[in-house]
């Protein structure tokens, strides 16, 4: 199992490439004080933070019960693009924002949810995304970071998430919501588009 981990770490860091710094003090503080790393794909930092001893079975497959990122938005990389995941993956907001969650469940349902400190206007402090969603974030405008923790259950690995999407995504969640439309859905895949 330590080797497999390993393997995935070797896996994202392959992935990872250097991103512009940012001009937000705050934000250029975190990237250095924690060791974050620009992710390739999806955008943003992270900083891997370990996860879990406990093994649970998934599909006959042992995998760790959890792990946990940091993970950083900016001015300049303000995109969290489109992925789906199999582990469920809860956002915790600890610092900066808001970010606009959007979510396209299995079932064909779309949410945008805020994941922010102003809970009278209906923001989250902690959103939770259940497995096989497929989400995208985007920083608000007027926000100059968002630091997030972020706890995935079961644990990460680079088998178990899909980056990007193409025109059958785009056709299946077009009107799921009143901001779903091609355009905007298009800009949630962004770089990723799929043929």
């Amino acid at each position: 199992m330590r080797s497999a981990l390993f393997a995935a770490v070797l896996v994202v860091t392959a992935l990872v490439q250097t991103a512009p710094a940012s001009p937000h003090p705050r934000a250029q503080e975190l990237v250095e004080t924690l060791r974050m790393e620009f992710l390739e794909g999806e955008s943003g930092y992270f900083a891997f933070l370990g996860q879990s001893p406990q093994l649970v079975t998934q599909e006959g497959r042992e995998l760790p019960a959890q792990s946990r990122i940091y993970y950083l938005l900016t001015q300049e990389l303000p995109t969290n693009f489109l992925h789906w995941l199999a582990s469920d993956d809860t956002h915790i907001l600890l610092e900066g924002g808001p970010v606009d969650y959007f979510i396209f469940h299995p079932d064909g349902r779309a949410e945008k949810i805020t994941l922010g400190r102003d809970l009278a206007a209906g923001q989250q402090l902690v959103i939770a995304v259940p497995g096989n969603c497929w989400k995208a974030l985007q920083l608000h405008p007027e926000a100059g970071y968002a630091l997030m923790a972020n706890v995935l259950s079961p644990a990460w690995t680079p088998d178990r998430v899909t980056i990007g999407a193409g025109e059958d995504f785009v056709r299946r969640f077009t009107g799921a919501a009143d901001w779903a439309t091609p355009e905007t859905l298009r800009g949630l895949i962004g770089p990723n588009w799929q043929k």
